[in-house]
């Protein structure tokens, strides 16, 4: 399925990983939509994969990071129209809270850039609608002892 005009909404994962410094991993998009712009590593779930199967492959091919995952920290319609107001790209997004970060970053696949970022530098970095929040909420969550979301699998 094309996932530009798409037949029907794709399932995507993202991965908000904070180091135990408090920063977040950030990837600089490389392909449609928002070209350019600082995000968290993801794309879309295959067939097969659970949740965070997905996330950890998504991690892996645009880092070559892993890490640990979970919980879902946010579910997102990301509902984006074209100039005729066409649904051009209609993604359900659920970001994974990451931590404990291992291996050796290095942008690849669809990233033109991965970096580690504070914080309180968010604002220098032209960001995906609405990152900053959800970053900060995965660091609360983080650093609380606040009850999981219940998270169940099937197969």
């Amino acid at each position: 399925m094309s996932r530009r005009y798409p037949e029907t909404p794709i399932v995507a994962v993202g991965v908000l990983l904070l180091d135990d410094d408090g920063r977040v991993l950030l990837i600089q998009r490389a392909r449609p939509p928002n070209v350019g712009r600082w995000t968290v590593p993801g794309g879309g779930v295959e067939v097969g994969e659970t949740l965070e199967e997905a996330a950890a492959r998504e991690l892996r091919e645009e880092t070559g990071l892993t890490c640990t995952l979970g919980p879902v920290v946010e579910i997102l319609d990301r509902v984006m129209r074209d100039a005729d107001g066409r649904v051009e790209y209609h993604y359900v997004i659920l970001d994974l809270l990451g931590s404990a970060p291992r291996g050796t970053l290095a942008a690849a696949s669809d990233c033109a850039d991965a970096r580690w970022v504070a914080l309180d530098e968010l604002a220098g970095y032209d960001t995906t609608d609405g990152l900053e929040p959800v970053l900060r909420r995965a660091h609360a969550i983080r650093t609380s002892n606040a009850a999981q979301p219940y998270r169940h699998t099937e197969r």
